[in-house]
């Protein structure tokens, strides 16, 4: 999930460690092992040079278990050090530190694994990315009253048991607010599936997701042979049913499917992209697991990218940061409210 939201968690397990002993200084150090497995979009810039590598690293190793097994014991042990020394002399012990470091870094790719990005969990063995699609990148129902929970633990002395109230509280919160999710998810597959099928819509498989900020607003993708189809559907809605499927063709047929480079990116699209000739004849990359700007507008995907040709291999030359439109603004808060 996004950075803020991390950093919360990874603070809340670090008082949950070492809170009683450090008072603070635990949050701090907690949120530092919730933040370790996101400089991986660092990390890789000095191993690759092609953006399509680069891409593949983040929630690659670094995010696995592997790595937070050994980042449990390499960061502990080196905290540990440098932290034991003076005054603070046999104020904690190893054992603190693993419990910190393992706690903040094994629970940050496993949040990540309820969002449609996907998290590999079991790299080096396996690339399988593990992606619920319950949760969005970003939402406050799960991040904000977490954060004030944990703002509240910082001013009470580490000696003082509200501390441990507060911090269970907001994992408490955040908590429930998933299940919730989960539960929504569930609900959402069965009004997607109907609707595609009411539709008659051939499709092999489809996937659901929300759109950001938010959990009542989802967004849902079936896949067909040529084409994908696409929908929103709002908790709001006065019926169960997507009204509005855009048909999306693949143009999967404007490059080499089975070049590795362009595997590598359906790999991490899972198979939900299409491409589009732009009139310059570069081919833009259009990642279809997230939903669009605009409910209403098909060229507004949310992630998008040109591709070129660098030799033998392929390279991604600009990402599109283009920033909605206040039309595009608007049509998602009345999609959202169910009009």
């Amino acid at each position: 999930m996004d950075s803020v939201t991390q950093i919360v968690l990874g603070a809340a397990c670090g008082e949950l460690a070492l809170g009683k002993k450090i008072g603070n200084k635990a949050l701090l150090f907690g949120a530092i092992g919730g933040t370790i497995p996101d400089l991986d979009v660092y990390v890789g810039r000095l191993f690759y040079s092609n953006e399509i590598d680069i891409m593949m690293f983040h929630r690659g190793f670094m995010h696995s278990f592997l790595f937070c097994l050994i980042g449990t014991f390499a960061f502990g042990w080196l905290v540990y050090k440098l932290y034991d020394n003076g005054k603070r002399k046999d104020t904690t012990s190893l054992k603190d530190w693993f419990w910190l470091f393992g706690l903040s870094l094994f629970t940050h790719p496993m949040l990540d694994c309820f969002t449609p990005y996907g998290t590999q969990l079991f790299t080096p063995f396996s690339n399988y990315r593990v992606a619920f699609n319950n949760i969005s990148v970003v939402d406050l129902g799960y991040t904000l009253p977490f954060l004030i929970c944990m703002i509240v633990v910082m001013f009470y002395k580490r000696s003082n048991v509200k501390r441990l109230f507060w911090t269970k509280l907001g994992l408490g919160l955040s908590s429930f607010y998933m299940v919730l999710t989960l539960m929504n998810k569930v609900y959402m597959n069965s009004v997607f599936e109907k609707s595609f099928k009411e539709g008659n819509i051939t499709f092999s498989r489809f996937r659901t997701q929300p759109t950001f900020f938010n959990n009542i607003l989802w967004y849902g993708i079936a896949e067909g042979e040529n084409n994908y189809y696409v929908g929103y559907y709002s908790l709001l809605d006065s019926e169960a049913k997507v009204d509005n499927i855009m048909e999306l063709p693949k143009h999967h047929d404007l490059i080499d499917m089975q070049h590795p480079d362009i595997k590598q990116l359906s790999l991490f699209s899972d198979g939900y992209f299409n491409l589009k000739k732009m009139d310059n004849n570069e081919i833009r990359y259009n990642d279809l697991r997230y939903p669009f700007f605009n409910p209403n507008d098909r060229n507004s995907s949310i992630f998008k990218f040109m591709l070129m040709k660098e030799g033998e291999r392929w390279n991604i030359k600009s990402v599109d940061h283009e920033s909605p439109k206040r039309e595009d603004f608007e049509a998602f808060l009345k999609r959202l409210k169910g009009v």
